[in-house]
């Protein structure tokens, strides 16, 4: 019987996704890189197939992180990151991010978080109006 994906390869796909997004790679650029097809690159990123050791070694290589970006910490627990990679997967996030780190006046860029959070809240509420469920609306 093939052996079963896991969850922790769902999160190493989670997390290949938002790093290959943040160094703005396609899956067919990746995939070229460690001699994949983008297809599988794709299996790699929804955790439908597992990434082999020397596989996942040349993605972080490529992607300049540890290996160990791609896992649980030590202690066992999940790390503070789960919250960034689960942010950085919502559409247009990198963008969004990229777009704000060129922003260099520092009073700009607080203001465009003020309203970036102000958007926020009132998605937030026209959701509850709508009696939609708040999560989802984010």
């Amino acid at each position: 019987m093939p052996k079963q994906t896991t969850e922790v390869d769902r999160l190493v796909g989670v997390r290949i996704t938002a790093l290959r997004k943040a160094k703005g790679l396609s899956q067919t650029a990746l995939g070229n890189a460690v001699g994949v097809t983008f297809q599988q690159v794709q299996k790699y990123e929804k955790g439908q197939n597992r990434v082999g050791a020397g596989r996942l070694r040349e993605i972080a290589r490529l992607l300049e992180v540890p290996v160990s970006a791609f896992f649980e910490d030590q202690a066992g627990g999940e790390t503070g990151d789960d919250n960034v990679f689960g942010f950085l997967s919502a559409q247009g996030a990198i963008e969004l991010l990229r777009a704000y780190v060129q922003i260099e006046d520092e009073q700009l860029r607080r203001e465009v978080l003020t309203i970036v959070r102000s958007a926020a809240r009132l998605g937030r509420h026209a959701a509850a109006v709508n009696g939609e469920d708040s999560a989802a609306a984010e």
